[in-house]
């Protein structure tokens, strides 16, 4: 049994195979169309038209239909010869403007208007783009799909699972485009125009783009590191020529984002990066001869347990601070607060080390420690809060 979005889409889409053209109008179209609509959706309600207007505004705020005016509508969905397509790597739109409280490192939440899409990505890779519109990170981390499920909390929406331990967020985050140039060349038209679908919140992504993103989000670290907020230079040589024949293979960048040296680089590089490459417990910032930082990235939940490499999952520790706060010698409260293990040999040694007050300098907003790593941190080490 399909639901209303599927089976009003579907109809949409054989309108576009038959007539070649992306335009439709309610009354010419999907009235035509409503008996095979209720049969699919196997509606028994009294209301099917109220229900159809409805299905058309979701469809529009997810940017699959766009208006015209006057009940004329157009196509800007995916192409229309998605439904015998096989598996694709893909595209997630997220960020702070995000009403479904996507959890990034875990699941990503979506209205059923991008089931079929999202089904195509269960096994594949995904990069997440934050628009410039929710703050403009570009493409700022990658992971892989387990699985889609019905959302248990959210009736009527679905849940793209994250398998564990896959997801990475990058160390230079990578711009939607460069000289005007889109990283994602399937949304340029013929003309050098971006096509529509850059509206979807879940769209397919070709290997040869999510390659060149991946690659520019895994630049090595320089020994300096650029303060919060300030763009990196990308070399142009690493981004191709527009006219430039796309090449599929034969190494796929997937195979990158398996290696436990290349994910260990990256999360330090990004730890290093939203900490401005000092200690959150000790306030030092000490660099070697080499131009190297002491300071190290630390998972509050480790890998061995499941954490992943996410920057909440994260604190930027000088090594002594490292080697206590992964012995369980130290902890942390949610506020940030830093609590000291009874096992302590030396407490005021410690306490001299530490930043006054026993507060932690956290980061702002989404690069600030996430409470339930803390709480996991906490309890492994029987501190109590």
């Amino acid at each position: 049994m399909a639901s209303w979005s599927e089976a009003v889409l579907a109809a949409v889409r054989r309108h576009v195979r038959k007539t070649g053209s992306t335009i439709f109008s309610r009354q010419g179209l999907l009235d035509a169309e409503m008996e095979a609509i209720v049969a699919a959706t196997a509606s028994i309600g009294a209301t099917p038209w109220q229900t159809l207007s409805r299905v058309l505004q979701e469809l529009r705020d997810g940017g699959t239909i766009e208006f015209v005016g006057e009940g004329v509508y157009r196509y800007a969905g995916q192409p229309v010869t998605e439904d015998s397509a096989g598996p694709t790597k893909g595209v997630f739109v997220t960020g702070p403007h995000s009403i479904y409280d996507d959890q990034p490192e875990r699941f990503y939440r979506f209205p059923p208007t991008y089931l079929t899409a999202a089904r195509r990505m269960v096994g594949q890779w995904i990069v997440y783009l934050e628009p410039r519109r929710a703050g403009g990170r570009g493409f700022w981390a990658v992971a892989k799909v387990s699985n889609i499920e019905r959302d248990s909390e959210r009736p009527g929406m679905f849940l793209a699972l994250i398998e564990p331990g896959s997801f990475l967020e990058f160390g230079t985050s990578v711009p939607f485009s460069i000289d005007r140039l889109p990283m994602e060349r399937a949304l340029l038209n013929t003309d050098g125009s971006i096509k529509g679908s850059k509206q979807l919140a879940i769209r397919a992504l070709r290997n040869a783009d999510f390659n060149r993103i991946v690659e520019v989000g895994l630049l090595d670290p320089e020994p300096e590191l650029p303060r919060v907020g300030e763009a990196e230079q990308i070399p142009s040589f690493l981004l191709g020529q527009p006219d430039q024949e796309e090449f599929e293979g034969p190494i796929d960048r997937a195979k990158m984002l398996v290696s436990r040296k290349v994910r260990d680089a990256k999360f330090r590089r990004a730890i290093l990066h939203v900490y401005d490459g000092r200690c959150a417990l000790t306030g030092m910032r000490l660099v070697n001869g080499g131009g190297r930082l002491e300071t190290e990235a630390a998972h509050i939940m480790s890998v061995g347990d499941g954490g992943p490499d996410s920057v909440s999952n994260g604190i930027a520790l000088s090594g002594t601070a490292h080697w206590m706060f992964n012995r369980g010698l130290i902890s942390l409260n949610d506020n940030g607060h830093i609590l000291l293990s009874g096992k302590i040999n030396d407490r005021d040694g410690i306490e001299k080390m530490l930043l006054p007050g026993r507060q932690a300098n956290f980061p702002a907003g989404a690069y600030r420690p996430h409470h339930r790593y803390l709480s996991h941190h906490r309890e492994r080490f029987g501190f109590e809060v």
